[in-house]
């Protein structure tokens, strides 16, 4: 067995590995493993016990006719899956996340348009579709690095 103190301290990046133990679930049959987990991956799960949330934050614009929302900039994504946007009809889009909401009342949703027409509101709602949100605005071409954050709570 290694003697811990006779490495060199460091600064840890976000790709950086940490050993430890994954724990079984409990009443199964599983049995801990020893894996390795990423500084970053530890972090969001940090950040996600702390806050009581996971969240989604973007820069996302839309434009023309017939076309998604698409990703300017993603900011930040500690829900643990990539959301995809969809256009549906004029002024209303999709995004959906590849995992069901644990309570759809425990979604929230920030939104503005951007910089086209600042008095335009953007509305938002969770639907029936299971981890998705609907974005509604007056007309196409209406976001233009609209900043969109989605609060997942536990």
């Amino acid at each position: 067995m290694a003697i811990a103190n006779s490495y060199p301290m460091g600064a840890p990046k976000s790709a950086d590995l940490l050993l430890g133990t994954s724990t079984p679930t409990a009443g199964t049959d599983e049995k801990a493993t020893t894996k390795n987990f990423s500084i970053s991956a530890v972090s969001a799960l940090s950040n996600a016990v702390s806050l009581g949330y996971t969240s989604y934050v973007s820069l996302v614009t839309q434009a023309g006719n017939d076309n998604a929302p698409t990703t300017v900039a993603l900011l930040a994504n500690t829900t643990g899956g990539e959301p995809v946007w969809s256009y549906a009809s004029t002024g209303v889009y999709f995004l959906t996340f590849p995992f069901a909401f644990a309570d759809a009342n425990k979604v929230i949703v920030f939104v503005n348009n951007g910089s086209i027409i600042t008095s335009q509101n953007v509305a938002w709602t969770t639907t029936n579709t299971a981890g998705q949100v609907r974005f509604q605005t007056q007309a196409n071409s209406q976001l233009f690095k609209a900043s969109v954050e989605i609060r997942i709570y536990a």
